[in-house]
């Protein structure tokens, strides 16, 4: 049995705004969280594998990023300040029909050591050459849940069904437990009602969820009002969708019905911030989702839309830009918005009862955070230092499920210098370059 013990470090456990450990230690036992306490209570004390001593460092659960396209990493400022269905049809699409399982591989392992780097333990992800995602993500030591991409008007609509089964079949469950797998139709503006309804008889004969963008802009918004007479997601409701798990990406442009739908019946709802104020797809209502009980958490879309991945960073546009939005400063104050890249996050991809707090039970996903900088000084407000001035750069030390993966800003599980110098050369050449 392997035992980790971080010791020293305050305690964020996100159970609760004032569930604050000031000075303690965390035990890890084969991966699981077994001991939570002030210094030498744990049991074992002496007889520890690995002792991280974490003075002056905040432990938090790592960040949650509920939606991405890992791989477009290579097309990270390729396509800039273009709306959306001008840059997916003119840019992304064209570039993206040139790739190989290979350059989405690497384009994957670069995506993880950008995330581990930055906090992030656990991603979602929707994109297409999966099994090379899966590699990367096995390699990385990352957590991620994994769901092909499908296009129900596209050619490859009825492969991509095959290839969703496949990737359940061989995924799920792997990497000790670290992958676990959806489907991932498109939206409902690609994937037609007939399409859909085979999404979900797999879904439910595999027993799976499902990850969809769902109204991301107004022209979806009004397209599908025109063709079916309803809302995307009023169309979704109708269609049964939401009788099964469903992480809905985006939700721009949402009516009061529809924002109930979501709240009763989503899993969750991943808010994509910056990409919506890049695209100019608009401010999603994401503060009347909370008031009426929705499951949100943050994503950073991919970073041809972003342009990074930096949950941080995120966590506080998406605070701003709903303060801003509502014109009241009070919404998504700090401690809610770091549930919603933590534990709601979790519960937004069907992994709550695992990951996103440090408690006993749970697996040891943990980051810890050098609260020792200038930019963190003065210590008015842990929690608020944290969601307001905390950068990428602060989080030294990235542990998933009980395994040391970044220790003192070092990822310890790839070449940092390799995989930087196989996606950039990847990139050139998708590029024409």
């Amino acid at each position: 049995m392997s035992k980790l013990l971080i010791r020293g470090a305050t305690i964020l456990t996100m159970e609760g705004p004032d569930a604050i450990i000031e000075t303690g230690e965390i035990l890890m036992e084969d991966g699981w969280i077994t001991h939570v306490g002030l210094p030498g209570s744990a049991p074992g004390y002496f007889d520890m594998d690995e002792v991280i001593e974490a003075d002056g460092e905040v432990a938090m659960p790592g960040f949650v990023n509920c939606h991405t396209h890992a791989a477009m990493t290579l097309l990270r400022g390729y396509a800039d300040d273009m709306s959306l269905m001008p840059w997916l049809s003119e840019k992304i699409w064209p570039f993206e029909d040139r790739l190989t399982g290979e350059d989405v591989y690497w384009g994957t392992m670069l995506a993880c050591l950008e995330m581990i780097k930055s906090g992030t333990t656990c991603f979602g992800d929707m994109y297409f050459f999966m099994d090379h995602v899966a590699r990367a993500v096995e390699k990385s030591g990352i957590r991620a849940v994994l769901a092909r991409g499908m296009v129900g008007v596209a050619p490859t609509g009825a492969a991509a069904l095959t290839e969703s089964e496949e990737l359940v079949k061989n995924w799920n469950g792997k990497a000790d437990g670290r992958i676990t797998a959806m489907l991932g139709p498109h939206a409902p503006y690609t994937c037609p009602p007939d399409y859909l309804g085979k999404v979900m008889d797999l879904a439910a004969k595999l027993k799976v969820g499902v990850h969809i963008h769902v109204a991301e802009t107004r022209t979806e918004y009004d397209d599908m009002l025109k063709q079916y007479g309803k809302t995307p997601v009023q169309h979704l409701d109708s269609l049964g969708l939401f009788k099964l798990p469903v992480l809905a990406a985006h939700c721009v442009h949402l009516d009061q019905e529809d924002m109930e739908i979501l709240a009763q019946k989503a899993m969750g709802i991943a808010y994509n911030p910056q990409s919506n104020m890049k695209l100019a797809s608009g401010i999603a209502p994401m503060a009347k989702l909370l008031d009426l009980g929705a499951t949100v958490g943050i994503g950073t879309d991919g970073t041809s839309s972003n342009n990074n991945l930096d949950m941080l960073e995120e966590l506080r546009a998406g605070s701003y830009l709903q303060k801003v939005g509502t014109m009241n400063p009070e919404v998504l104050p700090a401690y809610r918005t770091l549930q919603m890249a933590t534990i709601d996050g979790a519960l937004c991809m069907g992994l709550g009862d695992r990951v996103g707090l440090i408690k006993e039970g749970m697996r040891g996903d943990i980051i810890l955070v050098d609260i020792k900088q200038p930019h963190m000084c003065p210590q008015h407000n842990l929690v608020a230092n944290l969601a307001y001035a905390a950068n990428c750069g602060d989080v030294r030390t990235v542990i998933i499920d009980g395994k040391l993966v970044m220790l003192d800003g070092a990822v310890l599980t790839m070449d940092e210098e390799k995989v930087m110098a196989e996606a950039q050369e990847r990139a050139m050449r998708l590029a024409g370059k």
